[in-house]
């Protein structure tokens, strides 16, 4: 019997990128989807920012009240410092305990400032439709058969594995898009490094870090890094999240020479992120796809700084950080309270973490760093823990897969401190064998800071 090819469906849009179409494409030119067998469309779930009003819950939620502001005086929710260790402020005084996460992108502690918080209800749904993997396609059975091999030294489709790939990063032959840089990036910066992969279900790599160690005024060290999540759903979320990493980072490394206080200078360097990120908005209608208001680029960001005797965390968003000691008989702890859907319900005592989190709205994030933001308050926290330990920042790439401190810290090597980047490895790889479903980058930092010239081994 005479097989016959099945017929491609009439799409004016790539279902995966959502990228313009021809007539007669096989293959998306901006992502390389393979056309020829399009699966039926998946809900639509765009990203929503709401501006002092809640959407009613979706059909079949069950009745579960969307986000709302808790009265003054309302019952909070308990914080994850790390047990028995003191925190400070800039002036050296003792932190009060931080209160649990407001359902607004607010700080979890009163503001460096002291000033009240006036509250906000933007809710950003960082989900937009995806397949339900990217693989890369296998060899087409309609190419020509006997196509030549390129000649030695030419890049060869990693798809195809013999067309010519041409200086887009497609190839000439099937048309698939190759791996980018991005895809997976790693960077072992002595006592601290971080690794970052593009996951097995999304297309590329929206997210992003930054890392260094300072020379402090007193002559000992501090070890920063900085992770980036990019808003799936906004305009260009890999350049907002890359923007976020350099600004921050690099405000770190000049301030803290200077003998700013690490809190402060992690607070400034939050706002610098925000600044950065807001600037991506401004360019010219040419190079973006959307209005500012409408879909500006975004990003989450947490960030940590390691001193011989501190330890500062700094966040806006849903990224976090984990404390987990050397001696792990000792208690780990997350540091950061997320700016969610998820943590409103939790704070507002409407429902338990484990509902929460299954939620099919958890990670509508409540605060990020982008022109569109209702407002801008960096959290940070400070720290004074009684023994080494190691210091995990990291997207919900990873911590969908070890939410909680005692999971992060069961699967984190014993020899961490120690060997940083081999950790920041395993790490990742737990997350792609759970399924990878989103880009998964984390950086690992020891407590106490090394000595200036000391590495990891």
């Amino acid at each position: 019997m005479m097989s016959q090819m099945p017929q491609q469906t009439a799409l004016s849009r790539c279902p995966s990128c959502e990228e313009p179409l021809e007539s007669g494409d096989r293959f998306c030119g901006a992502c390389g989807y393979d056309l020829s067998a399009v699966p039926a469309r998946p809900d639509d779930n765009p990203t929503i920012a709401m501006n002092g009003s809640a959407p009613p819950p979706p059909d079949g939620a069950g009745g579960v009240p969307w986000p709302v502001v808790p009265e003054p005086g309302a019952a909070a929710r308990p914080a994850h410092p790390p047990a028995d260790r003191s925190g400070t402020d800039p002036g050296g005084n003792a932190l009060p305990p931080m209160p649990a996460q407001p359902p607004h992108p607010g700080a979890p502690q009163p503001p460096l400032t002291g000033s009240p918080v006036p509250p906000a209800t933007g809710v950003r749904f960082d989900r937009a439709p995806e397949p339900d993997e990217y693989p890369l396609q296998a060899p087409d059975p309609r190419m020509t058969p006997g196509t030549p091999t390129p000649a030695e030294g030419t890049q060869v489709c990693v798809a195809c594995r013999a067309g010519r790939v041409d200086s887009d990063g497609y190839c000439e032959n099937c048309g698939h898009a190759q791996p980018r840089e991005r895809d997976h990036m790693e960077q072992d910066a002595g006592p601290v490094a971080a690794v970052s992969d593009r996951g097995l279900r999304h297309h590329r790599n929206e997210d992003a870090f930054g890392l260094g160690c300072a020379a402090l005024p007193d002559g000992s060290s501090a070890v920063l890094a900085i992770v980036c999540d990019g808003v799936s759903s906004a305009t260009r979320p890999d350049d907002a999240s890359l923007a976020a990493s350099r600004a921050a980072s690099e405000t770190l490394l000049a301030a803290l020479p200077l003998g700013t206080h690490p809190q402060q200078a992690m607070h400034d360097a939050i706002v610098a992120a925000s600044r950065a990120v807001n600037s991506l908005a401004d360019e010219p209608a040419t190079a973006r796809e959307h209005a500012p208001h409408q879909n500006a680029p975004a990003c989450t960001l947490v960030g940590a700084v390691v001193t011989s005797g501190l330890l500062v965390v700094g966040w806006v968003g849903d990224s976090r950080a984990y404390w987990v000691p050397v001696d792990r008989g000792a208690p780990p702890a997350r540091l950061t309270e997320d700016d969610s859907w998820a943590a409103q319900m939790v704070a507002a005592g409407l429902m338990n973490e484990a509902e929460a989190y299954a939620d099919e709205r958890a990670h509508a994030i409540t605060g990020w760093l982008g022109a569109d933001a209702y407002e801008l308050e960096p959290h940070t926290a400070s720290f004074k823990p009684d023994r080494p330990g190691v210091v995990v920042v990291c997207t919900d790439g990873l911590w969908n897969y070890a939410e909680a401190a005692e999971e992060m810290a069961e699967i984190l090597p014993l020899d961490a401190a120690v060997r940083p980047l081999h950790s920041a490895r395993v790490l990742v790889g737990h997350a792609l064998d759970g399924g990878g479903h989103d880009n998964v980058t984390v950086a690992v930092l020891p407590f106490p800071a090394p000595p200036q010239g000391a590495g990891s081994a």
